[in-house]
């Protein structure tokens, strides 16, 4: 279908920039045509991905964006926790609009689930924490990785061994119970409604679970090109975001060896999504963050609500700090400027360029959640456009004003964008430079 998309690669991650929701399903749906496989390694079904497509619109929390293009096998990584009611929601939903599943979709036996009484933990501690509340999903992916941490975890592979699975779910289950009853006051998880689900999860996913390290490992020494697929963004690393108002998992690039099993030196390109504005959903420090007048016409104009929570999401101008920040911490090879066309008709449009602290200017992103809190933005204005960008396929179709602004962000982030998205389908996109493996 897109026959001018001449790249060569074979192992091609694509990244959330910021703080997630950059874009990255209808991207990696874009890229996926010349993958042979497309792999998810970290996060939850706390991360959705719209995908537009000639079969219709879908919303994807687990499966990654690659299933649509029929050769194209799809995997789960062990570093993501799996909610196996919301796979098997999205596996039935993808079934029943025509998309064949069947020896193409494999989730790691390694992975971690999410049970039912970590959904309840989720709730219940953001509900006592009140005013000082994290902000998370309420899906569970939090208490999840912490048993994952906590070495009482239960993961896929476990269903199929049953007694084992009874005598260790009585165990974790007295300890979690324990909390609910006594620390929340809330009422306990039943052991024999959580062992019938795993028996029901069990059936059904069979043929979905395998080992997907010895399968993403396998097709990168055959030089097949895999496409991995980031959740979330690098702003939200629980290492490297903005903490602790970050996410339970790694969406870096660090997170896609640990969560899928390669080696650093097998991934060739590192491709770094972003806004041309920014966004946040949930609580954190948010320099750039607009309230009201111009922030609430980029929400609506951009449909800005969360695919899994519908929240509206927190929208700021670009910055070009946090920006640096993710660039370095991800060693982007090239950049993907999504939602540019939000920005036609701007009369003028600000970018952060460095912050203030304490009167001081900071060019360097902190990495105390605090000290965030404080910075102020120092913007410089740049001139809006008044002719379209939307649906634009080509760089010559963009009006100069534009061009400027891309050129600014380059420069400001020292890396080049080789990939513009100009609206939500996939041939709405313009190739700047063909992305090569050396």
């Amino acid at each position: 279908m897109i026959d001018f998309w001449r790249f060569i690669l074979s192992v091609f991650a694509v990244l959330g920039g910021q703080w997630g929701d950059e874009g990255k399903g209808k991207v990696v749906d874009f890229l996926s045509e010349k993958a042979d496989i497309v792999a998810r390694f970290s996060g939850g079904n706390n991360a959705g991905h719209t995908v537009i497509n000639d079969k219709g619109e879908f919303k994807l929390h687990l499966v990654p964006s690659g299933i649509f293009w029929p050769n194209i096998k799809v995997v789960i990584g062990n570093g993501t926790v799996v909610d196996p009611d919301g796979l098997l929601q999205e596996i039935d939903a993808l079934t029943e609009a025509g998309i064949d599943l069947r020896g193409r979709l494999v989730v790691s036996d390694r992975a971690h689930i999410v049970m039912p009484y970590h959904r309840a933990l989720d709730v219940l501690s953001e509900k006592a924490k009140g005013d000082n509340a994290i902000g998370t999903t309420g899906k569970g992916i939090g208490p999840a990785y912490t048993d994952k941490v906590a070495r009482i975890g239960i993961r896929l592979g476990d269903l199929f061994q049953k007694e084992l699975l009874a005598s260790r779910l009585k165990e974790v289950l007295k300890y979690h119970n324990a909390i609910i009853e006594n620390v929340y006051g809330s009422e306990p998880v039943s052991f024999e409604d959580i062992l019938e689900k795993c028996k029901l999860w069990a059936d059904r996913l069979t043929e979905y679970i395998g080992s997907v390290e010895h399968i993403v490992f396998d097709a990168i020494t055959e030089n097949k090109n895999v496409l991995i697929e980031g959740a979330q963004g690098a702003l939200l690393d629980l290492d490297h975001g903005t903490y602790p108002y970050v996410t339970s998992s790694h969406p870096t690039i660090g997170g896609a060896c640990t969560g899928l099993g390669i080696l650093h030196d097998q991934i060739d390109v590192v491709l770094g999504v972003f806004k041309a504005y920014s966004t946040r959903v949930g609580s954190g420090p948010f320099v750039t963050e607009l309230h009201g007048g111009v922030g609430d016409e980029i929400r609506n104009l951009a449909n800005e609500f969360g695919t899994t929570t519908g929240r509206p999401r927190r929208v700021g101008w670009f910055d070009s700090v946090a920006a640096r920040y993710s660039a370095r911490v991800n060693g982007y090879t090239s950049l993907l400027l999504t939602r540019l066309d939000v920005l036609d008709g701007f009369d003028s449009i600000k970018v952060c360029t460095y912050y203030e602290l304490d009167g001081k200017k900071v060019t360097d992103f902190p990495g105390n959640a605090s000290l965030l809190e404080r910075c102020k933005p120092v913007y410089e204005d740049v001139p809006g456009w008044d002719l379209p960008t939307a649906g634009a396929t080509n760089i010559s179709q963009l009006p100069k004003e534009a061009l400027r602004y891309i050129k600014m962000i380059e420069e400001l982030v020292g890396k080049p964008i080789d990939i513009i998205s100009t609206g939500p389908h996939r041939t709405e996109t313009i190739v700047v430079r063909d992305i090569v493996r050396f």
